[in-house]
């Protein structure tokens, strides 16, 4: 609230509120009415604001809190007739017939004589009999349906389809309520004791998932079915069942807490803590059981990553508890295990449990705000592994490296301070130069991880590189391929910088050439090629290797291969290497003045090498765009971590950056990805995943680009690149990319509406870059065939006004876009047609459009003037007593298409034959002079 708002009174910000909803400025009428309600201390003035609010909220069609306000009002004046014929509309319009028919009925009861009333009960009163009636015969079809479900003697198609209809049916709201009146959980928990059907337990999990989208069903199956019996169902190695069953636990949460994790909903305190109860015991016990020994690799994954997207402090706030119930130690034991180790007691993992439990402790670490929190989180690490070295033998050495391994894949800061720990990096070493196979490898993989930093390095090199150099000569393909990824790992120390080469010159080809030779053997397994990925990764920051790898097109597709398969574990080998080929970083910007002060300073200046020119990187761009490469990041943008999901953003922009491969990425499902990667990530990541949209958005038809859904799902991520903080070029494309959608149809210009895009329109059309300035009026013109804008437009405020005064803009494009809007509002709006002559220099401006040299500005100049003269002899008066009369003389007398477009003429001659034989205003220009 502001200070001048601050010392309004309750009426005063409400009648604000009011002239704001006059004037279609929902957003200040909605901000004026939460003002009111916030200061204002009796109930009778506050039901009257919630009930305003409520019609605000109804105009931009957010029903749920349409609804929302009603109630509030309904609660303090429960027969406001306007709160409940609103509560009705908006119930209506969510299909929640039964309950808009109630209000219309309640309505009915205290102003029987309202005829809007009366239209909405005729219409609801059929609709409810068709539901009743509609309910009668699904009794009938399910009672069908579980005859045929439940009796696992009928044909196998004929179950399951009956299985994938229960999904459906439950999906519908009244479906839901018939199904659990007619006892649908208790009878599915008993067929699932002994149904084999991978299918008919997937369409169980997902129909429970559906159950639980209703915050009074949610809690009612959570107390019917129970978590154990859910935690069963998902300890399968189906990765169908485990998928739709983690998905069924993830809804609770959202539902309990209400929130959304995919659509950025942060979770409401008020539910949180209403069902904290149950909350904490699916939570509790997913710590608790993550390490139990029966359980199946895939189902400990899905546990993992479900408590990874809810521990953080604006989903379930979880991380204290976490670390206080023995999480750490928990998710340290997963990731120590080792298929080596074949013990009866070991926990099954696959190949994605490693990382995915680096980014569940990352996660936890990050909700750690203060030091005390952080310093419990290391000393819970310290002590694990200490109580392991306790112990002298090998096995525990081995899991605590491969422990290290993992923090320093997660929480760096943790992994860091256990490596500098005196004596941890000597034991790896040690390990390293043991000839027992298993030491080396886990001390190799150790060496790799530790070499993040360069302080790190300097050691490594000091003391590592002759043990790398001795396990390079290894004859096991697995301990060759890691000491080689160690030893491009230290020798890409200099990074970017071409002046700086820690190992011989030559020596990052030669490391490279042995990469791209276990990457191209067909006898190497993926675990050797997505070494040899990683390998790349460090050796690509040369640009030497940039070149020879983007000319080896077989080790391309064998990278992409890799990638297309999913496996987690080769997420950063692939997308850093094509990060380094793209360029697709931050460059610090250089400044002259500042280099040669340092090379005053004898300070070293890094230096950039040639074929990191800009042609050289597009040249790269295209080859990885040909072979493929969209697709393989559309198949790790699955990932949890938001590092890498920025760096897959940034490679997918990199790749749209150039209009020939939009399309290609469209072809090979990156726009899902993108839509995905927009809307959860790093604060970059999102940014340029939306700019990577954008570009898309651009240049193909979005029809194409974004069928269905998705037209309205990239509305958000375009809106947020239109903020203060984003670049120019970033504000620019996304106003194009909006353009584009707002002229699909009135259903994505009203969802532009509704995620209050248009003030953020508005304000860009006064930017001082041209660029972004034409780029906003024409998304103006295209958003003003709704009649949402155009009742806007025709409020009490200077917004058509402006819009008219651009047209006499010096840029031809905003003139053509400017014109183009006024077209269509003027042919559809009396109220704004005559709002022309609030602009001083009207006239001015018509004949400025009239005698435009560009054609199709001087068309859409004859139609607005036709327009006006059509209005009424009034204004046919004031316009065809200006100089327009003897432009439109000229006009339609030219005929020549080279200078009049024919329709122009035809609309000049028109207003003529208009203002001569209907308003009598002029000679009729058929009549020739004597």
């Amino acid at each position: 609230m502001t200070k001048g708002d601050a010392e309004k009174t309750p009426q005063q910000l409400k009648e604000e509120g009011n002239e704001a909803y006059k004037n279609g400025d929902w957003d200040t009428a909605i901000e004026k009415y939460t003002q009111a309600i916030t200061i204002s201390t009796e109930d009778k003035d506050r039901s009257v604001f919630y009930k305003n609010r409520a019609a605000v909220h109804l105009k931009i069609e957010d029903f749920e809190n349409t609804v929302k306000d009603c109630t509030d009002c309904l609660e303090i004046s429960p027969k406001d007739p306007k709160a409940l014929f609103r509560r009705a509309q908006a119930y209506e319009a969510q299909e929640h017939f039964e309950k808009a028919y109630a209000d219309a009925r309640a309505l009915q009861m205290i102003d029987p004589k309202n005829k809007d009333v009366q239209e909405m009960l005729s219409r609801l009163h059929k609709i409810v009999q068709d539901l009743i009636e509609e309910k009668t015969k699904t009794s009938g079809k399910v009672q069908q349906l579980f005859e045929i479900l439940f009796d696992s003697g009928c044909e196998k198609d004929k179950r399951e389809t009956c299985a994938n209809n229960l999904v459906a049916l439950a999906k519908e709201r009244a479906g839901s309520e018939l199904l659990m009146k007619q006892n649908v959980l208790g009878r599915m928990i008993q067929m699932l004791k002994t149904e084999k059907n991978v299918e008919i337990r997937v369409a169980c999990a997902r129909t429970l998932s559906e159950f639980c989208k209703d915050l009074e069903r949610c809690k009612i199956v959570l107390q019917e079915v129970g978590i154990p019996w859910l935690l069963e169902l998902m300890n399968s190695k189906e990765q169908a069942i485990v998928n739709a069953t983690q998905y069924t636990f993830q809804t609770f949460f959202n539902t309990l807490a209400g929130m959304d994790i995919k659509l950025e909903k942060k979770a409401d305190k008020k539910l949180l803590a209403a069902n904290q109860k149950e909350i904490d015991s699916l939570m509790a016990t997913f710590v608790s059981i993550v390490t139990q020994r029966t359980m199946s690799g895939i189902c400990r994954d899905a546990i993992i990553e479900l408590i990874l997207k809810n521990v953080e402090w604006n989903k379930l706030g979880w991380g204290d508890r976490f670390v206080r119930m023995g999480g750490i130690e928990k998710m340290l034991d997963i990731c120590s295990e080792l298929e080596e180790f074949k013990f009866e007691s070991r926990i099954e993992i696959t190949d994605n449990t490693r990382m995915t439990t680096a980014i569940c402790l990352s996660k936890v670490y990050e909700t750690q705000y203060d030091d005390k929190s952080k310093d419990l989180y290391h000393q819970r690490v310290d002590e694990y592994i200490r109580l392991r070295l306790l112990t002298p033998d090998i096995e525990h050495k081995v899991r605590v490296t491969v422990a290290i391994t993992t923090l320093l894949l997660g929480p760096l800061d943790v992994g860091s301070r256990l490596i500098s720990r005196e004596g941890i990096l000597e034991m790896m070493l040690v390990m390293a130069n043991t000839d027992d196979v298993l030491q080396q490898k886990v001390a190799c993989e150790a060496l790799i991880a530790a070499a993040s930093k360069k302080e790190k390095c300097r050691p490594i090199i000091t003391q590592g590189t002759d043990i790398l150099k001795k396990l390079y000569q290894s004859k096991n393909d697995s301990i060759r391929v890691r000491a080689l990824v160690g030893l491009c790992k230290l020798g890409s120390m200099g990074g970017t910088d071409a002046s700086m080469k820690p190992f011989s010159e030559g020596a990052s080809l030669k490391l490279a050439e042995a990469c791209r030779r276990f990457l191209v053997n067909p006898s190497k397994d993926k675990d050797m090629r997505r070494w040899a990925c990683e390998g790349l990764s460090f050796l690509t920051l040369d640009a030497d290797v940039k070149e020879k790898l983007i000319e080896d097109r077989p080790a391309l597709r064998s990278m992409i291969e890799l990638a297309k398969s999913g496996d987690m574990n080769c997420l950063y080998g692939v997308v850093a290497t094509f990060v380094n080929l793209c360029n697709a970083y931050d460059k610090q910007e250089i400044i002259p003045e500042m280099v040669e002060l340092a090379k005053f300073a004898k300070q070293h200046v890094p230096e950039t090498h040639d074929l990191d020119d800009p042609d050289f990187v597009e040249k790269r761009i295209k080859v990885l765009a040909e072979e493929g490469a969209a697709g393989a990041l559309a198949a790790l943008s699955k990932t949890d971590s938001h590092n890498s999901r920025e760096l897959i953003a940034r490679l997918f922009n990199a790749i749209c950056q150039l209009q020939e491969n939009r399309g290609l990425v469209v072809q090979q499902g990156g726009t899902k990805a993108l839509l995905g990667l927009a809307s959860e990530g790093t604060k970059k990541g999102k940014t340029v995943a939306a700019q990577a949209l954008a570009r898309i958005a651009i240049t193909m038809n979005p029809e194409v680009a974004f069928p269905g859904q998705r037209a309205y799902e990239v509305v958000r991520p375009l809106l947020k690149l239109l903020d203060v903080e984003c670049e120019a070029l970033e504000n620019f494309e996304a106003l194009m990319g909006l353009t584009n959608i707002a002229g699909m149809s009135e259903s994505t210009r009203k969802r532009i509406i509704k995620e209050r895009g248009l003030p953020l329109i508005e304000n860009y059309m006064f930017e001082y870059h041209e660029m972004i300035r034409r780029a906003a009026i024409q998304c103006m013109a295209n958003m003003c065939a709704s009649p949402d804008i155009i009742k806007m437009l025709e409020g009490k405020n200077d917004k058509f006004k402006y819009l008219f005064l651009c047209a006499s803009d010096e840029d031809e494009e905003i003139i053509k876009a400017a014109a183009g809007a006024l077209c269509m509002v003027m042919s559809e709006s009396p109220k704004c047609l005559v709002k022309v002559f609030e602009a001083k220099d009207w006239e001015e401006i018509l004949k400025f459009l009239l005698s435009h040299g560009n054609k199709d500005i001087q068309y859409r100049g004859t139609i607005i003037v036709y327009l006006l003269v059509s209005h009424d002899k009034q204004t046919a008066e004031r316009v065809i007593d200006t100089h327009c009369k003897t432009a439109l003389e000229a006009i339609s007398k030219i005929d020549n298409p080279e200078l009049v477009l024919p329709k122009a003429r035809e609309y000049a001659y028109n207003t003529l034959k208009l203002c001569a034989t209907q308003w009598k205003l002029i000679k009729d220009p058929d009549v020739q002079d004597d």
